[in-house]
């Protein structure tokens, strides 16, 4: 394994929602002994401090100030705001419906890439999942994934998620929510959902996540063994 406090191993896992991010970069770190950081679940824990405290999400210096004074701990599938578990909170639709927004403001990316970037520091590497990570938190991490699905998988998987979580949802309606959100993250100023010039391009739509796991496996480990 590298040596964690000078060539920390941080593999970069970037995609839209649905694409299999979580499932994959759980399997990735477990597969390499690494933590696990959802950096989407930082801007989502931001966005609920907002909505909690009657803000506007689209008030840019209430949503920085808001990151900068939010002790939020992001840690191996554990999501906790001011001390408390929010993992189920977060994940609620109004919080889904303004998370874009909040994240698109350029004081809440700066706050949050900064705690991004010592979660790593701490952690001595880790696998990395969000929407620029490999762009533009770790532009130098050793392996870059850029995940993808069909429109239609990802709705049909959010859709799940959804039922998973007692809310009954109509898939065009997922749909429908999906393509608003990639208009929002592909198309703001700061740091906008892209793949990464060097990233590994895997479209997940009719793979099973055990063979994405394991390519990325042994993309890492061959980087490994060449260094």
């Amino acid at each position: 394994m590298s040596d964690a406090h000078s060539h920390p191993t941080v593999v970069a896992v970037d995609g839209p929602s649905g694409s299999g991010k979580s499932t994959v970069s759980r399997g990735v770190a477990d597969a390499l002994g690494l933590h696990v950081l959802d950096t989407g679940a930082m801007y989502r824990a931001v966005t609920l401090a907002m909505l909690e405290r009657g803000l506007d999400p689209s008030d840019e210096k209430a949503a920085a100030s808001t990151a900068r004074d939010a002790r939020i701990d992001v840690d191996d599938g554990r999501v906790q705001l001011d001390g408390r578990d929010v993992g189920t909170a977060i994940r609620g639709p109004d919080v889904t419906a303004a998370v874009s927004t909040v994240s698109a403001h350029p004081g809440v990316r700066k706050v949050l890439v900064d705690r991004q970037r010592d979660w790593v520091a701490r952690h001595g590497g880790g696998v990395v999942e969000g929407r620029d990570i490999g762009t533009v938190v770790f532009p130098d991490a050793a392996v870059k994934v850029f995940l993808t699905a069909s429109d239609d998988e990802r709705a049909r998987r959010r859709q799940r998620d959804e039922r998973a979580a007692h809310r009954e949802v109509d898939v065009g309606e997922v749909r429908d929510a999906l393509e608003r959100r990639d208009r929002l993250d592909t198309t703001r100023a700061m740091s906008p959902l892209r793949k990464a010039d060097d990233a590994l391009l895997v479209d997940t739509t009719d793979r099973d996540a055990s063979d994405v796991i394991a390519e990325i496996v042994d993309r890492v480990e061959a980087g490994r063994a060449r260094s």
